[in-house]
């Protein structure tokens, strides 16, 4: 490896979203439908990702994707039709929210033709990132606009010039449904750790800690290498974490920043249907209202 393989001072200025799998978990909705554009109240979960990524400066999306997902590039273009009927309605406000999804960030695709694992998918990204660090956002998760996570994970991994994961608390019956990082104490930035193991779906009993690795990565691009010589592994397919557990035994300096908001987690349908109450409660709008039906509806047994 080359001594500037994982120099520090650039910034990440690129985002990657992997969206390119077959969401079987919730058929038949999406079978024509991408599960990136199942609606949080009135904005697809893509949205609220690219949002996520455009408010930490990360304006160059990278959308990775498969068969049958080209309209989730529509949803960010002009629809001056649309525009057009809603300025003659008189109607700014939705006027406004229609036009933001095409000024949010410059949108760029790239297919992934076979689903071959998030290490394949994030593989597919080398020619349009470059040389230069990059995040990588999992397409079912985002964080509270108001308590960003991405900010201080740029700033580490510029300082860095390694990985930089996402961890989150989990309860300890539950580390067997996430990889959980082995950690040691860092005093780079506040809520920083350094990662000394990562361990995929461990036992309670043999878990290192009960910090899960989130949907968030801040990568330099020397990960593309080690990508390429990784061979397929649980499931037959090409994973991220093997790459990186490479580059930790490379010395290539691995931290991580440990994420005290609220993750919204839409990847099952539980907890997609959890994040449509919960930002629905949460609205100027609706919020009032909703909460009130909602309270009567749980007191009345949840008959409706």
């Amino acid at each position: 490896m080359t001594s500037n393989a994982h120099a520090s001072g650039r910034r990440a200025v690129k985002a990657v979203i992997p969206a390119a799998g077959l969401a079987t978990r919730f058929l038949p909705a999406t079978k024509a439908v991408p599960k990136e554009l199942l609606p949080v109240v009135d904005r697809p979960v893509l949205q609220y990702i690219v949002e996520e990524a455009a408010a930490a400066g990360l304006t160059d999306v990278l959308l990775v994707t498969g068969r049958g997902k080209t309209s989730m590039v529509d949803h960010f273009d002009r629809r001056p039709d649309v525009e057009d009927r809603l300025e003659k309605k008189g109607d700014l406000e939705r006027l406004a929210a229609v036009r933001r999804t095409s000024e949010l960030a410059d949108i760029y695709t790239v297919r992934q033709g076979e689903a071959l694992g998030l290490g394949h998918a994030v593989g597919t990204a080398a020619a349009h990132v470059g040389d230069q660090p990059f995040a990588v956002l999992l397409g079912d998760e985002f964080v509270e606009l108001d308590k960003p996570l991405l900010p201080a994970m740029i700033d580490l991994q510029a300082r860095t010039g390694g990985i930089v994961l996402a961890l989150g608390e989990v309860k300890p019956e539950e580390t067997s449904r996430y990889g959980i990082a082995s950690v040691e104490p860092s005093d780079l930035a506040d809520d920083a750790v350094e990662v000394t193991g990562l361990v995929e779906k461990p036992a309670p009993d043999e878990a290192p800690s009960n910090l899960a690795v989130l949907g968030r990565y801040i990568l330099p691009a020397s990960i593309f290498e080690a990508i390429a010589t990784t061979k397929p592994g649980s499931g037959g397919e090409i994973q991220l974490t093997d790459a990186m557990a490479q580059l930790l035994a490379d010395g290539v300096p691995v931290h991580a920043i440990v994420y005290r908001g609220h993750r919204y987690d839409t990847g099952m349908p539980l907890g997609y249907l959890q994040t449509v109450v919960m930002l629905a409660a949460a609205r100027d709008d609706l919020g009032e209202e909703f909460r009130s039906w909602l309270a009567e509806f749980v007191a009345g047994g949840a008959k409706g």
